[in-house]
């Protein structure tokens, strides 16, 4: 187990583990002293903003090979990102692309291109905000987690609707995530999208995000509908009730017009001093209106 010592004073003391049962061992022995620490993009955001202290001890997760990379089983349409996987790669994969549309058009609208070299998918899950969460709950994906005696999987919409009130995750290790493609039957087609408004065109915090994947059958009824909402501090999540009320229903004008007052109604994001939470509301209305209308067409 290797560490070397910082130049500069009062900074982290930082550790360089190579397995990933080494690291748990170091988060175990450290405890709240030691924190996890991949392309340190959002822990330096939050130093910087007084979010969070800067710890004693940094553990970095780096270069440990089992947190890297993405393999996927063809047969079952499982993809499994290591959490290290940068959001440069992820933007860059053809296979994300192909299997995966949604997570691709999140990673490109991630910060500027200097910062998605570093910010890796763990630590954009891990912030509980980050804009890629709406795109990766499209794909019903689930957590693998180190806890220091076994593997555990987690749910990523359970995780989240737990995570902040109870930071006992925290000692664990985020593995990776993976995600499945949703089933195509022959007499449909598919439509996804994914889009965020910021204040400003780009490299800007997100005021909205939100991922659409629907079917249409051959009577232009939907099927298998998921929409998904973040956006700001706003924990991302599914708005099932939409989904559900639009699964089998023709997509017309009078049920477009429905959708849209059902999502000002049901999603329930966080304001700000900049943006409120009534535009907010109308903001992901008018996306997921102005989607399916490009589907039904």
């Amino acid at each position: 187990m290797a560490a070397n010592a910082q130049g500069v004073a009062e900074a982290p003391f930082v550790w360089h583990p190579a397995t990933t049962a080494e690291a748990v061992q170091l988060k175990a022995s450290l405890g709240a002293e030691g924190v996890f620490a991949a392309g340190g993009t959002l822990l330096r955001t939050q130093w910087e903003s007084g979010l969070a202290a800067m710890p004693n001890h940094l553990i970095n997760i780096g270069a440990i090979v089992e947190l890297q990379g993405l393999q996927l089983d063809v047969g079952s349409g499982r993809g499994s990102f290591g959490a290290m996987m940068t959001l440069s790669d992820i933007r860059t994969s053809p296979i994300v692309n192909t299997r995966f549309p949604l997570l691709t058009e999140a990673a490109r609208s991630i910060a500027a291109p200097s910062i998605r070299n570093l910010a890796t998918i763990g630590g954009n899950v891990l912030s509980m905000v980050g804009d890629s969460l709406p795109a990766l709950l499209i794909y019903d994906p689930v957590l693998h987690w180190h806890d220091g005696s076994s593997g555990l999987e987690e749910p990523l919409s359970e995780w989240l609707s737990t995570a902040a009130a109870h930071p006992a995750w925290k000692e664990r290790l985020l593995l990776s995530v993976s995600l499945t493609e949703p089933a195509l039957d022959s007499n449909t087609k598919r439509f996804v999208a994914y889009h965020k408004v910021g204040r400003r065109d780009a490299f800007t915090p997100s005021v909205v995000t939100a991922a659409f994947s629907i079917q249409l059958d051959p009577d232009n009824r939907l099927r298998d509908v998921r929409l998904a909402f973040g956006g700001g501090q706003t924990i991302p999540h599914r708005l099932e009730t939409v989904e559900q009320f639009l699964i089998g229903k023709p997509a017309d004008k009078k049920i477009i017009t429905e959708v849209y007052s059902m999502i000002v109604e049901h999603y329930e994001p966080k304001g700000d001093a900049f943006v409120p939470v009534s535009y907010r509301k109308k903001a992901a209305a008018n996306l997921i209106a102005s989607e399916l209308w490009k589907a039904a067409r």
